[in-house]
């Protein structure tokens, strides 16, 4: 690893090298960088080495310790990510951008930053089964001196300065922005995907058509429940009025009965939120409400394909805020498992339906059989009649025309 850090006008610029041995031998689907300092923050390189739902390599760059930043928090970087050219290094590929960190936006990059054919071939950019990321991190002198202050880390939103801009160069990319809403997300016409989708959980994402750059969803930051407004249509309906719970925060009513009986069975899950903010304990126990009331009021016949992939965006929200979920997940996995039993309740249905068609073909072919064996029987009789006394004639004598 190799760091340099220097103080540049109004920025703090840092670059970092990362050497990341046996490449092609890697098990993991995220691989991260170790943590390395911009003005006392703490960063780190994240890389899909063998692509994040494309087959493109994917690099981010990303906050360190994000839950445990006061929130609401906001960071503003301007980067570089470099994968060398081990063969000739001013063919080395680089992408620059900028972006404003915060708690729903904490690691910031590109899912498409280089075809993997081309990662992996020729030993250019891996080379002995080795490659080399470098990134170059630039902050605001400001939002240090601010952090160190009100111990916050947070700053307002700013625009950087023209001296600032100069330091690096922000991207030729288009930025792209994650709204605080929930969409189902559709094919996209981007090439970005959020970096912990385990089967595809994704917020809509507002894009411009060819950009490589994206926010990867944050594995330890919790996401305002309102996000998930797209899932309450498979959930029963609540008439949306607040209650105390507990004296830590306002809930849904129809939640907090829920909510109590599982928390005096498990304390664990009010001790592990007591350090948190008012508004994050309200979100993490909406996001648990949410979740135990889907499974309190759903039946299995309700379980469509639809409404199994909006639970499972609901439970990997809900896994963000940290709870110690062991005692529950059975239930969910259990109802994420009904989809396969609709699914081959389908199969079967489809099967079923083809042996009930055959079956009324087989008996209408019977019909038929019978009828054609009761003519089969007429004909016969009809044939003995014009039959009786034909066979005694000789077929072979001559007609004759009257001489002795």
């Amino acid at each position: 690893m190799e760091n340099q850090q220097q103080v540049a006008g109004e920025l703090v610029t840092k670059s970092f090298t990362w050497t990341i041995e046996n490449v092609s031998k890697l098990k993991t689907q995220k691989h991260y960088s170790e943590v390395f300092l911009v003005g006392d923050w703490k960063w780190r390189i994240l890389v899909f080495p063998k692509g994040n739902n494309a087959k493109q390599l994917s690099l981010y760059l990303e906050v360190v310790d994000a839950s445990d930043l006061p929130f609401p928090w906001t960071r503003y970087a301007q980067f570089s990510l470099t994968v060398v050219n081990q063969r000739s290094s001013n063919m080395s590929i680089t992408k620059e951008t900028e972006h404003e960190f915060n708690a729903s936006e904490s690691d910031w990059g590109f899912t498409s930053f280089m075809p993997l054919n081309e990662f992996f071939d020729g030993k250019k950019f891996v080379r002995n089964d080795k490659c080399i990321i470098e990134a170059r991190v630039a902050v605001r002198k400001m939002d240090i001196k601010n952090f160190e202050d009100q111990g916050t880390g947070s700053s307002a939103p700013k625009k950087p300065s023209k001296q600032e801009a100069r330091v690096l160069k922000p991207s030729s990319l288009d930025s792209v922005q994650v709204p605080h809403s929930s969409v189902p997300v559709t094919t996209p016409t981007s090439e970005q995907v959020q970096a912990n989708v385990k089967s595809e959980q994704a917020l809509a994402l507002q894009v411009a058509p060819g950009t490589g750059e994206v926010c990867t969803k944050p594995t330890d930051i919790p996401v305002d429940p309102s996000i998930v407004k797209g899932h309450e249509e498979v959930l029963s309906a609540t008439d949306g009025k607040l209650m105390d719970f507990m004296g830590i925060g306002k809930i849904e009513k129809a939640f907090v009965p829920l909510l109590e009986e599982v928390c005096s069975l498990h304390p664990s899950l009010i001790e592990c939120q007591k350090k948190r903010s008012r508004t994050y304990i309200e979100w993490a126990f909406t996001a648990l409400g949410r979740v135990l009331h889907f499974l309190k009021t759903t039946k299995v016949k309700d379980m469509t394909p639809d409404t199994c992939e909006r639970v499972q965006l609901l439970w990997e929200e809900l896994e963000t805020f940290k709870f110690d979920l062991c005692w529950l997940e059975p239930y969910v996995q259990s109802a994420l498992d009904v989809k396969k039993l609709v699914e081959r309740a389908g199969v079967v249905k489809k099967q079923r339906d083809g042996v009930d068609a055959l079956e009324m073909e087989v008996k209408r072919l019977r019909a038929r059989l019978a009828v054609a064996e009761l003519d089969l029987e007429v004909a016969k009789i009809d044939l003995a009649k014009v039959d009786e006394g034909f066979g005694e004639t000789d077929m072979n004598r001559e007609l004759g025309y009257g001489r002795h």
